[in-house]
């Protein structure tokens, strides 16, 4: 019995291992020359909102940020963990009306707001 339980567990284990990641085509795209340009930005954030054209890579985020959101970005890489931080941080601290925007669409809840603050508060703490 005990032999199957860990059969068992270890084809779990390989079936998570291999769970499918976003793709990293488009990780080298420079974040600081986009977050220095509202143009840019802007261009990104109506593409998400589906209010402008997209670009290959903007179109890519648009069709896997829903699921990014809901699995705590589970299929990115570490680059693209980073990179949506700095991303999102941006738009809360220098941008809050594209960022309500985008939370009324894909965080409706504000999970990803108030994970944030709770980060902030725990740097200051650190640092006192």
């Amino acid at each position: 019995m005990k032999v199957y339980i860990v059969v068992i567990l270890a084809f779990l284990g390989l079936a998570l291992a291999d769970e499918p990641k976003y793709t990293t085509k488009y990780d080298n795209v420079d974040l600081d020359e986009i977050i220095k340009s509202d143009r840019l930005m802007k261009n990104y954030v109506n593409c998400l909102l589906e209010k402008g054209k997209c670009t290959p890579d903007g179109a890519e985020l648009k069709r896997v940020l829903p699921d990014a959101i809901h699995t705590d970005c589970s299929k990115c890489s570490e680059t693209q963990k980073k990179g949506s931080k700095k991303i999102m941080r941006h738009l809360i601290d220098n941008k809050p009306e594209w960022w309500k925007d985008l939370e009324a669409k894909y965080d409706k809840e504000g999970v990803y707001q108030k994970q944030y603050k709770a980060e902030l508060a725990s740097e200051k703490s650190k640092k006192a």
